[in-house]
């Protein structure tokens, strides 16, 4: 399959659906033109970035590709203003912010001829996003690594229920590492995939050897959603995950887990890699990852199974049901 031509495809410019997750500390300029190199489209994760650096890795990316990538821009964090003005100065395409209200940027994006995408985890943010006149929605269930929905809403829900209500491109996330789980997503009415998760298994990933090599370890079970009277987040299970269960079970203050949680936990877990005391962000779906690839071997395998499925199902229910 050379191409897929679809809403998705089309709107970025890109051979196949998939989007890689613009996550912290693991999604340096190396992943980001990897992945659109292969096809895709790539994201620099800024959650992580400070202005200077946030600047240099996207002129390292171009530099990198002459295909289309973009950027992820969380809201939550302060510098996120800063951001979008580097973006403009850098001619960066295509916009993906999260964690905030998409009402904030989208427009004044728009008018600097920048493509948008928002990433929301239930109905109401959904609606508001195509308010706010986004190109794109991004609908994260509840499987997915990182920040998340409070709802705990599947992608097995979210993405039919998301989908019939937009008429803007949606783009399933949540769970999703294997080209049978991108049929399946599309088949529940979404235009093309973001996965996370896979993509930190990647030999060009800037997340730290040590955290890679315990994705490869996480059985079911692994990972669970945490700190949700702060900013929910689904962690890989080690002692400091353990410990901040104990203290939601006990039923500890949001400033009592703030000062736990600290500060560059999660770069001291994923960048810096201590697996003991960092934060280990990462979804359901490691525990279907047994191996490190090159980017672009792990999309030619999803796009190859993704047609071996199509294929499949087309010939079990050519005579209809």
């Amino acid at each position: 399959m050379k191409f897929i031509k679809n809403r998705i495809t089309q709107l970025f410019k890109i051979q196949y659906p998939i989007i890689q997750g613009g996550m912290i500390w693991c999604s340096g300029w190396e992943l980001a033109s990897a992945v659109s190199n292969a096809g895709g489209l790539g994201l620099i994760g800024g959650g992580s970035m400070k202005a200077d650096i946030f600047r240099e890795q996207i002129r390292k990316c171009k530099n990198a590709t002459t295909k289309p990538f973009g950027v992820n821009i969380p809201l939550l964090y302060p510098y996120a203003e800063e951001q979008i003005k580097i973006v403009i100065e850098e001619n960066v395409p295509v916009v993906f912010t999260s964690a905030g209200n998409p009402n904030k940027f989208t427009s004044f994006l728009k008018e600097n001829g920048i493509i948008v995408a928002h990433v929301i985890a239930n109905m109401k943010f959904a609606k508001k996003s195509e308010e706010a006149g986004v190109d794109a929605i991004v609908a994260e269930g509840f499987e997915a690594g990182g920040h998340n929905g409070r709802e705990e809403t599947t992608s097995l829900v979210l993405i039919p229920s998301i989908a019939n209500s937009i008429s803007v491109p949606l783009i399933a996330a949540g769970g999703i590492a294997s080209g049978a789980a991108m049929l399946a997503a599309m088949a529940l009415g979404a235009d093309g995939v973001q996965m996370g998760s896979r993509f930190v298994a990647s030999e060009e990933s800037s997340a730290h050897k040590a955290f890679k090599d315990k994705i490869l370890e996480a059985k079911e079970g692994d990972t669970q959603l945490h700190l949700k009277k702060i900013v929910t987040v689904r962690l890989l299970a080690n002692d400091f995950a353990n410990k901040v269960a104990q203290m939601e079970q006990n039923g500890s203050s949001a400033e009592e887990l703030s000062r736990v949680l600290g500060k560059g936990r999660a770069k001291r877990g994923m960048f810096e890699g201590d697996l003991v005391e960092g934060e280990l962000e990462i979804g359901q779906v490691a525990s279907m990852i047994d191996s490190i690839k090159p980017v672009k071997l792990i999309i030619d395998e999803i796009i190859e199974e993704f047609q071996i499925k199509l294929n499949s199902l087309s010939e079990r229910y050519r005579e209809g049901i």
